[in-house]
């Protein structure tokens, strides 16, 4: 199970580079299978088309998400659980291909419109938020609390400065993500 286990994240290695790169429309199986040195057949052998490649690579970030959501199910809503759901978020952004995955969904909008496994994961992405605020906090708190998902991620995709590492803006990140998941004022 090893080596398959290895194949198969070496053809989603190879896939999320292609479709980041020449865009997932104009990606075929063919020079997948290329890039990896194996015959089509091969690679059909773990995956038998392109959405099965990306269903697998989201189906890794709706597992992780779950687990994170469980984790706050499980806490009391308070500032500290709070912080502590941004710092674990941020290491899930981190980990693993999560960051390659949420590029690629990022350059390949109109590809995944309606892929049900992109909807799901919005969805968990939404139960996430939601429990970055209590049900009775004014709007402007569940707002701001919300947005701090979104600050993790502009660091990634908004902010291209050349000048500063992968690892400064993901803790410039943070550091706004911790701030606006503070943010009480109404």
């Amino acid at each position: 199970m090893g080596a398959q286990t290895d194949t198969r994240s070496r053809i989603q290695e190879v896939a999320i580079t292609l479709f980041t790169e020449q865009g997932y429309e104009a990606t075929s199986l063919r020079e997948i299978a290329e890039a990896l040195g194996v015959t089509k057949a091969a690679l059909y052998y773990h995956f038998r088309t392109k959405e099965d490649i990306v269903a697998s690579l989201i189906e890794d970030r709706i597992e992780a998400l779950d687990e994170l959501i469980a984790w706050a199910g499980r806490r009391p809503r308070t500032a500290e659980t709070r912080a502590e759901l941004i710092r674990r978020y941020g290491a899930l952004m981190t980990k693993g291909r999560a960051h390659e995955v949420m590029h690629f969904m990022d350059r390949n909008k109109t590809a995944l419109q309606g892929h049900a496994k992109v909807d799901l994961m919005r969805e968990r992405m939404g139960e996430l938020m939601q429990a970055l605020y209590d049900p009775d906090d004014p709007l402007p708190v569940k707002l701001k609390r919300s947005m701090a998902l979104f600050a993790m991620h502009a660091a990634w995709f908004f902010i291209r400065d050349e000048s500063t590492t992968e690892a400064e803006r993901a803790a410039a990140g943070l550091q706004v993500a911790l701030e606006l998941a503070d943010g009480s004022g109404g």
